[in-house]
Parts: C-alpha cells; structure tokens; sequence
C-alpha cells in the first residue's frame, strides 16, 4: 500500500524562525520558503514545515525526527549547543544505538541517532 516516505510535516508557529532553525542549525537545504509551508531537504527525505494558525509549540509527546550527525554525536553536540539548539539530555546508549534528544525552536522532539558500532 505505502511506497515511502514523501514528506514529514511539521507544524511550526514562527515560519521564518523554523526555517532558520533547520537551515542554519542542523544545515538543511531550503528548497521552498512560504509563510504557510517552506520544504527543506533532508538528505534525500523532505521535511515540510507546516505553518498553521492553531499549532501550538509542543512540551511534550508527538513524533520524533532522528537525524543522522556528521560526524560523531559527541562533536554534533557542541555544535548544536554553540548553534543555539534545546538539548533535552544526554546522550543515551541503547542496544540498537545513540540517541541526543534536542528539540527545534517550535517544541518538535528531533534527536541525532548513530546505530551500534559493529
């Protein structure tokens, strides 16, 4: 029935402050830029950023972006925190990898992910 994945909304309440999140702190590729909807690329995955009149900036809950870092999540970290980003913790070992939770300046939960080393 699927076929991918086209694109990820998410519902943003400042647009020109999203899109400068996502452009200049994570270095996304602006493709479109509107008050209601700007598309960046995420490496082969669009994010749309959804700018409605009802979004509400989140606490809690909703779905996550993970994104995979550069370079290593200990070196992506300081760079998010020179950037300006919300670190939501630390980075956190699992058996199916890293995780460092962070959200965009509209309260999206996003993380960085790097899989188990081999």
């Amino acid at each position: 029935m699927a076929h991918g994945v086209a694109t990820v909304w998410v519902p943003v309440t400042d647009m020109k402050r999203a899109v400068a999140f996502y452009r200049d702190t994570l270095q996304l590729e602006v493709k479109s830029e509107d008050t209601d909807w700007s598309e960046l690329d995420a490496g082969g995955l669009m994010i749309g950023l959804n700018g409605r009149e009802d979004a509400a900036v989140s606490s809690s809950g909703g779905a996550v972006i993970s994104f995979q870092p550069d370079g290593s999540i200990e070196d992506e970290l300081e760079t998010l925190k020179s950037r300006g980003a919300d670190i939501q913790g630390e980075i956190s070992e699992h058996p199916w990898g890293r995780i460092l939770p962070f959200k965009d300046t509209e309260g999206n939960d996003l993380q960085l992910y790097s899989p188990p080393k081999a």
